[in-house]
């Protein structure tokens, strides 16, 4: 079955633009580990506009009993603070992502942005402490080839061009779905895990789930905006059950 790692940077998102400390991220998680979710992810940015290194270390005390049957996922930039608190919480699992100043959310994968030569010395040095590394890829054979040679355990994927050619209709997901499928074989042939991620929802999940070796995705804003209507808990559940199938 792929793992679901429910990302609850939109708890802390609604929490800030109040101040304040609700909608309590703690109660977020809890909800999401009596449903049945197996992981956990945050993406403590710089500007600390969602997730806070308190959070980080809040979330990691309450998972500490349950790891690593749960798994903590962290995501980031491999900037000094972010490594350091990586170190300092030693998550399960630690993704990788480029980030563009000023952008929203993330919007591409290491493929397309310089940092990268990097990457060797900090996904050494965090294999060390047994952090296992996903690298965040645009589905192309030269970034597959990247993660490999820079040390990584996995790819995540990045989806958001797969869940824009599921808009347009079965025709233009399929063609995009393909090229995934690809990437995940190469990644898998290099002896590498394969994670997904970024506007995966109930209706493209049902496409992606049959990805080849597909191990986790990463699910946030799409949960979070369905439980305004219906309730975290029943939201969480229904991906469980779609995973499940």
């Amino acid at each position: 079955m792929v793992r679901l790692s429910v990302n609850v940077n939109k708890v802390a998102t609604l929490r800030n633009s109040r101040g304040g400390a609700a909608p309590s991220v703690l109660e977020a998680v809890d909800v999401c580990l009596a449903a049945g979710v197996k992981g956990i992810t945050v993406h403590p940015r710089a500007d600390q506009r969602h997730i806070t290194p308190t959070d980080v270390r809040d979330i990691a005390a309450r998972l500490r009993n349950l790891r690593p049957a749960v798994e903590f996922n962290i995501e980031g930039d491999p900037r000094p603070d972010f490594l350091e608190l990586v170190r300092e919480v030693q998550p399960e699992q630690c993704t990788l992502v480029p980030v563009v100043p000023g952008e929203v959310t993330s919007q591409a994968g290491w493929s397309r942005v310089p940092g990268a030569e990097q990457l060797p010395g900090v996904i050494a040095e965090l294999r060390s402490l047994g952090v296992r590394v996903s690298l965040f890829l645009d589905p192309l054979p030269e970034a597959i080839a990247l993660a490999q040679l820079a040390g990584a355990d996995r790819v995540e994927l990045y989806t958001e061009p797969f869940a824009r050619a599921f808009e347009q209709g079965p025709s233009a997901a399929q063609a995009s779905f393909a090229s995934y499928a690809a990437a995940a074989r190469e990644a898998h042939a290099r002896g590498m895990g394969v994670n997904a991620g970024h506007d995966l929802d109930l209706q493209n999940l049902v496409l992606f789930r049959t990805l080849p070796y597909l191990d986790e995705v990463s699910i946030g804003h799409a949960i979070m905006s369905r439980a305004l209507f219906v309730g975290l808990e029943q939201v969480v559940r229904e991906y469980l059950d779609l995973l499940a199938n």
